[in-house]
């Protein structure tokens, strides 16, 4: 295997609450394929972030931050983007620590984000047979609601977070509004930028739902998660509708 790519201007970024054992193979596995690799540690009481920096001890392209208390996805995201734009880098490719996201596809969207430095380049899942069909069908929704709400601009996927963010534009998109910090920060992050003119490049990224006897752990409430997903569509409508004259005017541009 090639030796793994080191940058100075993308970092792969993990958010990370009570993982389970998993995290810390999504970690070597992302460790294989790219430096520097970042876990936000986003309050977990399970032990993962004193064994994770043992592991930072021993390699260092890894980084870990730790969030005093549980604050969301979103929150662990945005702490680790202000943190890297401190160093340096310009682009971040997010991925889960429970091992549904696929590591051996982290080369592929950097170089795609290397290439296109204006754009997010957002992952297309491809489902095997361990995904749960209602969690498949109910991302039907959402993603013709996202679509809407950006006037078809190209998102083939809203909810699957392996993707690659261009670190300036999702932070000065969260800085504006207090949402996206929680379960509803993926699908409003990729509207908000489809927004602000970010362009999508749409990528296929395959994704695995482990069982409990496999090691899988899933924070996802269905009616609580469910909800905040309706709020946020429901705000996102009203955005949409406002910015309906400008969206428009970008679509029928040549």
């Amino acid at each position: 295997m090639d030796p793994r790519p080191v940058s100075h201007t993308h970092l792969v970024l993990i958010p990370s609450y009570n993982p389970g054992e998993k995290v810390f193979d999504t970690v070597r596995a992302a460790l294989d394929r790219w430096a520097p690799v970042w876990v936000v540690v986003d309050g977990s009481t399970d032990g993962s972030a004193e064994r994770l920096a043992q592991m930072a001890a021993a390699e260092p392209a890894l980084r870990i931050l730790v969030l005093p208390r549980n604050c969301g996805k979103g929150a662990a995201v945005l702490f680790g983007l202000r943190e890297a734009r401190n160093c340096g880098f310009t682009h971040a490719l997010t991925m889960d620590s429970d091992g549904q996201h696929p590591a051996e596809c982290i080369r592929t969207f950097m170089q795609a984000s290397q290439a296109a430095p204006d754009a997010m380049v957002l992952g297309c899942p491809v489902f095997d047979a361990s995904a749960p069909g209602f969690r498949v069908k109910g991302r039907r929704i959402s993603n013709w609601w996202a679509n809407l709400e950006t006037l078809w601009a190209g998102i083939h996927d809203s909810l699957y977070g392996f993707r690659v963010y261009p670190i300036g534009a999702l932070i000065a998109v969260m800085r504006r509004q207090p949402w996206m910090r929680r379960f509803d920060f993926d699908v409003e992050a990729v509207v908000r930028l489809c927004w602000r003119g970010v362009r999508p490049i749409n990528l296929p990224a395959p994704v695995r739902y482990f069982r409990p006897d496999e090691g899988g752990v899933s924070h996802f409430n269905y009616w609580r998660d469910n909800a905040l997903l309706t709020w946020m569509h429901f705000r996102l409508f009203w955005g949409f509708i406002a910015r309906l004259p400008l969206l428009a005017a970008r679509r029928l541009a040549p």
